[in-house]
């Protein structure tokens, strides 16, 4: 099989002009959006050797009860010794960082454009066109603790994820008030929806997960393939 030959990359070059934009949730919530985290040569160079070596797999994987093929390629990747990953119940192999340095490579970039972060995992997913997606679902794993920090690098055909609040949650006071009422009682929106270009970075901060769900709908115009990476920190 032939290897694909990477061009040398200078870190502090990928990110050293990028512009972030931050989106304030309320109660503890909120997005940073890096629209233009790395240039497009260095996306591109990145999409192609994720497209040609990571070994991808669609499992089956069980959502209210029964089974299906879960609508998008994945992967993943983590520090030895960590607590192991599992969703829907199916529990991906665990690759090292050594096993595909170029990841190793796009973690420090990250880690440079989000100081005091600190990430040890790595979910890869792979979408093949406009009918894979990821439905409304947070990524509030006992494992990542509860105000996990969750960096979503996007390359490839640009797709839509969505952001919308739980129907129910507890207050930051403890308080079981119902979510509609503290809606009413906020100026911040319900859903937001972010167009997740090619060489984009979106974080999730503070209580994202807790009190808020994410997908990547279906969309039939969407006929390229897109690389996903979500950093996470598996305490």
């Amino acid at each position: 099989m032939s290897v694909l030959k990477l061009k040398p990359v200078s870190v502090s070059n990928v990110n050293e002009t990028i512009k972030t934009e931050t989106v304030d949730l309320g109660n503890g919530s909120d997005v940073v959006f890096i629209q233009r985290f790395a240039p497009s040569d260095q996306s591109w160079n990145w999409f192609n050797y994720l497209d040609k070596h990571i070994p991808w797999t669609r499992p089956n994987i069980r959502v209210f009860g029964k089974s299906f093929l879960q609508p998008r390629d994945t992967c993943y990747v983590a520090t030895p010794g960590l607590t192991e990953l599992s969703y829907s119940g199916y529990q991906p192999h665990a690759y090292s960082w050594d096993d595909y340095p170029p990841l190793q490579q796009i973690l420090d970039a990250v880690h440079k454009a989000l100081p005091g972060s600190s990430f040890n995992s790595l979910l890869l997913n792979r979408y093949r066109g406009g009918n894979d997606y990821v439905g409304w679902h947070a990524d509030d794993e006992k494992l990542y603790g509860p105000t996990p920090e969750i960096a979503s690098l996007s390359f490839g055909c640009e797709r839509d994820f969505v952001l919308k609040k739980k129907p129910c949650k507890k207050s930051t006071d403890g308080s079981d008030e119902p979510a509609r009422k503290r809606i009413k009682k906020s100026s911040h929106a319900d859903q937001h929806t972010f167009r997740l270009k090619h060489g984009s970075l979106l974080v999730m901060r503070g209580f994202t997960q807790r009190d808020w769900i994410h997908s990547v709908p279906k969309r039939a115009k969407a006929e390229a393939t897109r690389i996903n990476l979500t950093f996470r920190r598996v305490l």
